[in-house]
């Protein structure tokens, strides 16, 4: 195997160490301690996870953590004024929307509640829309997360072909804009995308997020070139045996064949361990960088786009 792992969680570490100098330098200089605010409706178990990591996190890095879980019937009017009330309060710096959202309440219409300086998440229409014509704006933190990876490893990417698989509003889009600002020249691929092999084999850096397991093999990669894995896929694992219940366990993959993609690749992100610790440490550095703006203080270095 070729290729040298980009370890996220050794890098994520790094990032949280960073926010938690910046945090404390706001407290002890400008009497300021960022606070995020998390909302959970339902009960979705992979749901409940995230939000105790990340409120877990954010206390740990000195920050203020507000968690509002509330009932999977809640309706509309209460969760928008739950936002509203957020939204005005002044020790709250950063809020989070737990997503998905149980059928019956409007995501766009709750996203778009949120005010635009405080949607550390950077799903806000403004933020896109900011982001789209090369404005300050609040970054979707799994791009954000990527891009971090891609400039520690690369130091500059100007000139540099990149090729995102997945056109997600979430993840697929944001992360051409990102690496367009960057000075990549940037294509995205996707399930119509004719020859996408032939596509992805002239980029030097391939970012996956198409969210199917295993689908970017080593023959799509062109040698030598950055792989960027962003998809977590639970597939059957029989060779592990089975639960107490008799169903099969399973393990995570990305959505690249990590083992055929490292032999060409000259460096690539493991699935778990690359993308997905850095999502949340780019939510705790959106929160700082937010919370810096509110103030007009300067931005943490090294920890926004």
């Amino acid at each position: 195997m070729g290729a040298q792992i980009i370890d996220g969680k050794a890098f994520a570490a790094q990032v949280r160490e960073k926010v938690a100098g910046h945090v404390a330098h706001l407290r002890q200089a400008h009497g300021v301690t960022p606070g995020l605010a998390v909302v959970l409706v339902g009960e979705d178990p992979a749901s409940q996870v995230y939000v105790r990591s990340k409120g877990k996190q954010t206390v740990e890095t000195g920050m203020n953590s507000y968690e509002h879980r509330l009932d999977a019937s809640t309706g509309e009017a209460e969760l928008l004024a739950l936002i509203e009330q957020l939204n005005s309060d002044r020790d709250v710096h950063g809020i989070l929307v737990q997503l998905p959202l149980p059928a019956h309440l409007n995501e766009d219409l709750v996203i778009n509640a949120i005010a635009p300086e405080k949607d550390v998440d950077g799903f806000h229409i403004s933020n896109v829309g900011r982001l789209a014509t090369g404005q300050k704006a609040m970054v979707p933190c799994t791009p954000l997360g990527c891009l971090m990876m891609l400039r520690e490893h690369h130091g500059s990417l100007s000139g540099m072909n990149a090729v995102v698989v997945g056109r997600s509003n979430i993840v697929g889009k944001p992360m051409a804009q990102l690496l367009l600002r960057d000075s990549c020249t940037v294509t995205i691929a996707h399930s119509r995308t004719k020859e996408i092999e032939e596509v992805t084999r002239r980029a030097d850096i391939v970012v996956a997020a198409v969210g199917r397991p295993e689908m970017v093999t080593g023959d799509w990669i062109r040698p030598g070139a950055t792989v960027i894995d962003v998809g977590i896929n639970r597939v059957d694992a029989p060779e592990k045996g089975t639960n107490e219940d008799g169903s099969v366990k399973t393990r995570l993959v990305g959505d690249c064949h990590f083992e055929s993609c490292a032999e060409v690749a000259g460096a690539i992100t493991p699935v778990p361990g690359g993308v997905g610790p850095m999502t949340i440490a780019c939510l705790l550095a959106n929160t700082v960088t937010a919370c810096c703006r509110m103030h007009g203080l300067a931005e943490p270095e090294g920890l926004t786009a």
